[in-house]
This record gives structure tokens, C-alpha cells and sequence, in this order.
């Protein structure tokens, strides 16, 4: 049967576990979140070395890992054995045999990352799915990262807005595992309770609170000059936390929403942040900035960031200050 990742874990914290866990899917996080609960958490240090093996699928065989799962476990009710990478393992539906009748004394993981299983080998997937717990990941929407840091942060004992987390999201886009690791450093230097801020994301993460792509389209928005002119100047100037190829492809997704917020200026708040994907917190910008630009100007901003990514990239120029290509970009844009 197929669960959801926070409830394995919570089933594992409670020694409610299973004989077989299969987990698969194009993100990688959640499926190593359940693969660090088993691997750490229900067999103590003392116990791992006799009773927990951990292989690799490139490196091992379908009887290499019947042949660690149906040993007996010493002085432990369980054997844990855990195949990782399982994806690369070329005879991995020869488990067809195990799965169907494992042992009750054996945990055997296998994580089966960055796709899924091909389900056309229906005598295996059958099986596991009569028999094992499963866990199918998919990787996160954009719209749907900024709502997940925010659970990791609260997670942590912290607090944040919405508009901090949204920077968090755009600034490490969708890697969730170095989401997860960034919000740890927050949690070290930060008290249970502590709302989250720019100040200290600016700290503790090192993403700039005033010179941000969100804060560029913002700017652009309220076709505020002076403010696009300091952003972009800090943007050519830190070229390698700023890559422009990046910058360009959210300026693209900013006026895609310019454009959705035109076309259904009428709408609540609600509705047109269910039609932007975004916080409903965020609508007034998008509001904003549809009221400064006309469908004529959005238009333009379209063809004018599919050549700055041209020019960019050396397409059809010899361009390569990145600054002056920001700088010719918004002066025709915001003439």
C-alpha cells in the first residue's frame, strides 16, 4: 500500500514497523528521510554490526540481499537490511521470490531513487504491492515549495512569513535536501519559537535581503528604476549566487503571472491565487505590477528575455557582460 513519508516515519517512532518498505520516485528527499528513520532509529549502535547491512544496487545482486535478509538476527527481534540506489540494480526484480514470503524478523529497505519502478514487470510490482509498504514520490510544484519550507521551519520549533519563505524557495530552488540542511543551520542559531526574518536568513543562510531575484521583481513591478539598477548591479557582481540564465527563467515565470493576473483582473484574491499558484498574500503585488505593465509590454518583456537567454549563453552575440545585458534589458523594457 502506498503511505505518505511522514506517516512511515511516524509508524517506525512507534516500532510499528514492516517487513519490506519500497520506496520510489523522482525526489529523492523524502525517500531519504525514511531510509535515515530505519537506518539510525530502530536498531541501537551496540546491535548494527551484527544485525543491519546496508548495500548498494550497482554494486550488489538479488542473492546478495535474500541472503542478508533471511539470516536470523543476534540478541535483536530484528535484521535490518537496507539496499540503496536500488534503482541501479539490474536483478532487482529476481526479489520477486522474497517479497512474497519475507521473513517476519527482517526490515529490508529498498530505495529506489530519482524515478519509479517500471510497473510493467507486473509479477514483481505485484508483490510488492501485496506485501510491502510503499512510498511514491514526486517532485514538488515551484508553487508548492515555498508552503514546504515553511513546514520544515516549523518542524524546527520556528516560525516564518510567507514572504520569507518564498525567498528561502527561490534563492535554493527546488532541492529539497539542501532546503532541509540550510533550515538546520536556522535551527542551531535560533531559540524554539523565534520568528524566522530576512535579517536572519541573510545571516545564517547568506541570501541577500535587499538583493534578491524576488526583490528584482518586485521592483520591476512597480517599474521602480533606481531599485532595478542597484539589484542588477549586485546581480553582475555575484554572478555565481546569482546566475543569470536562473535570473531570466524567474523573470520569464514573473511575467507568465503578469500575464494570468491580466487576464483575470476581476477575480478575488482567492481565485487568482489559486490561477497564479502563489499565497494569496502575494496577489497585491502581482495586482500591481498588472496595472504597470499593458499586454503590449508583457509581450515585449517575453521576447526580451528570450534574447537577453540567447545573449547570455553567446547566441547571436558577443555579449558577455552580464551587467550591460540586465542594463539593456531593462531600459527597453521599462522605457
Amino acid at each position: 500500500m502506498a503511505v505518505e513519508y511522514k506517516k512511515i516515519i511516524s509508524d517506525i517512532k512507534a516500532k510499528n514497523y514492516a517487513p519490506i518498505y519500497f520506496l520510489q520516485g523522482p525526489e529523492p528527499y523524502f525517500i531519504d528521510m525514511v531510509v535515515k528513520e530505519i537506518e539510525h532509529g530502530i536498531l541501537p549502535e551496540a546491535e548494527k554490526s551484527f544485525n543491519q547491512a546496508v548495500l548498494y544496487g550497482k554494486e550488489s545482486t538479488a542473492k546478495q540481499v535474500i541472503d542478508q535478509a533471511m539470516q536470523f538476527p543476534m540478541m535483536s527481534p530484528y535484521r535490518v537490511v537496507i539496499v540503496k540506489e536500488a534503482q541501479s540494480m539490474s536483478s532487482l526484480p529476481q526479489l520477486e521470490s522474497y517479497i512474497k514470503n519475507p521473513s517476519q524478523q527482517t526490515i529490508l529497505v529498498i530505495a529506489h531513487k530519482y524515478k519509479t519502478f517500471d510497473k510493467r514487470k507486473k509479477k514483481f510490482w505485484d508483490a510488492v504491492k501485496k506485501n510491502a509498504v510503499i512510498l511514491e514520490t514526486k517532485k514538488l510544484y515551484d508553487n508548492q515549495v515555498p508552503p514546504f519550507i515553511s513546514d520544515m521551519v516549523k518542524d524546527k520549533g520556528l516560525k516564518v512569513d510567507s514572504k520569507t519563505a518564498l525567498i528561502i524557495a527561490e534563492h535554493l530552488g527546488s532541492d529539497l535536501s539542501k532546503a532541509a540542511n540550510e533550515i538546520e543551520k536556522l535551527s542551531l542559531n535560533l531559540s524554539v519559537g523565534t520568528t524566522v526574518t530576512l535579517d536572519h536568513v541573510q545571516k545564517y543562510i547568506g541570501i541577500s535581503k535587499d538583493f534578491n531575484i524576488f526583490e528584482l521583481q518586485t521592483a520591476i513591478g512597480k517599474r521602480d528604476k533606481p531599485k532595478c539598477y542597484r539589484i542588477i548591479k549586485y546581480f553582475s557582481e555575484n554572478q555565481k549566487a546569482h546566475p543569470i540564465q536562473m535570473n531570466v527563467g524567474a523573470l520569464y515565470s514573473y511575467f507568465c503571472k503578469i500575464f494570468i493576473t491580466k487576464k483575470y483582473a476581476k477575480s478575488d484574491n482567492k481565485t487568482l491565487a489559486s490561477k497564479l499558484r502563489v499565497s494569496p498574500f502575494f496577489t497585491s503585488d502581482y495586482k500591481t505590477a498588472a496595472n504597470n505593465f499593458d499586454m503590449h509590454q508583457i509581450r515585449k518583456a517575453f521576447h526580451l528575455l528570450h534574447e537577453m537567454d540567447k545573449h547570455s549563453k553567446g547566441v547571436d552575440s558577443r555579449q558577455s557582460d552580464h551587467l550591460a545585458l540586465y542594463q539593456d534589458f531593462l531600459f527597453k523594457l521599462l522605457a
